[in-house]
């Protein structure tokens, strides 16, 4: 069972979102502590959220939506519904862009359903690691908030580090974890592996940290990280089967990045719990 915050990282909404819904009767949790009103979510629940958002992206109103999968709409049907969608954006202004890699995330996500091999995810420990890293805050963990904030820290790490003579030493390491300012926004660490000092570097604003060591359930996501919604999901049924918990948000280690960005070859390391 997931707490709400951690199932709204996982189905990549906000926990705001998944009160409404539960108020609504869109989507009620598993289950609700009587005593503290704590609501706690199963990773089966990502079907019906999948849906859900799906549905609404094709601009549904929430009151359709509710009658559309409390009919137990066949994945066939929503499969077509979503790539007509998907026709209507390709035919849209540039600006609709964004709302297409959602409405494929999750069509992603769906089609994968009951297709999670488990030797998909492996649990290992993590050693220590010392990364040159910047930092920014992004409104929330969903790609559209993420991407338009790594992608930059990225373009201004690299040639900080050339400026400064250092070279990495080993691949990019992004890491997340919830802002100061609360209200979902995450602060956003992209960050390379090196070998030199712990510390500031200079007044560039690249830190220099050392990262601990860390037992992780460990997955590798194949192409653009703006697909990376199935990927994330299978590691919450794997979490859910196996009765762990997760410590924290996933680390993307860049495993291999050309130019393709389809090509890419990316493993998330999701921290695990006691």
């Amino acid at each position: 069972m997931f707490t709400i915050g951690d199932f709204a990282r996982y189905g990549r909404v906000s926990a705001r979102m998944l009160r409404h819904y539960d108020a609504i009767g869109l989507l009620r949790p598993d289950r609700t502590d009587p005593a503290t009103g704590y609501r706690y979510y199963g990773a089966g629940q990502l079907a019906r959220l999948n849906r859900i958002i799906a549905l609404k992206d094709l601009g549904f109103t929430l009151q359709q939506v509710r009658a559309v999968v409390d009919e137990q709409v066949g994945t066939d049907e929503l499969r077509g519904m979503l790539r007509l969608r998907r026709a209507e954006l390709e035919a849209a202004m540039t600006a609709a862009a964004a709302r297409l890699t959602r409405v494929e995330a999750r069509l992603r996500s769906i089609e994968s359903e009951g297709r999670m091999p488990e030797n998909d995810v492996i649990v290992k420990v993590i050693p220590a690691v010392r990364v040159a890293e910047l930092a920014a805050t992004a409104a929330s963990y969903r790609p559209q908030d993420i991407t338009p904030v790594i992608g930059p820290l990225y373009d201004r790490l690299f040639p900080l580090l050339a400026a400064a003579g250092i070279s990495p030493s080993g691949p990019g390491i992004a890491r997340y974890e919830d802002a100061p300012a609360g209200d979902g926004a995450v602060t956003v660490h992209a960050g390379v592996t090196v070998e030199c000092p712990v510390g500031p570097l200079g007044d560039s604003g690249v830190t220099v940290v050392e990262l601990p060591a860390f037992e992780a359930a460990a997955i590798v996501h194949r192409g653009s990280m703006e697909h990376v919604l199935a990927t994330e999901q299978t590691l919450a049924h794997w979490i859910d089967d196996h009765g762990r918990r997760p410590a924290g948000y996933a680390r993307e280690v860049s495993l291999e990045c050309p130019e393709d960005w389809e090509e890419w070859v990316t493993e998330l390391q999701l921290p695990l719990a006691g």
